[in-house]
């Protein structure tokens, strides 16, 4: 289990910068990558593997890898 107490944690780019629609991510933990609700910063986190997560971005970006 990944301690993400002391995460510094960042708006993502992919987000709209709307109030409704920010996904947080941080940076601190190599090969992860911890998602948040900005809504929510004490509810839970998704923490994907660095690789799954580039490819599900670049899925939703429609540039296929």
């Amino acid at each position: 289990m990944t301690d993400l107490a002391t995460a510094a944690w960042r708006k993502s780019s992919y987000s709209d910068g709307g109030d409704n629609n920010c996904l947080e991510v941080t940076h601190d933990f190599p090969g992860l990558v911890p998602v948040r609700d900005s809504k929510n910063p004490t509810g839970p986190a998704l923490v994907f593997p660095d690789h799954a997560w580039t490819a599900f971005v670049h899925e939703v970006r429609g540039t296929g890898r």
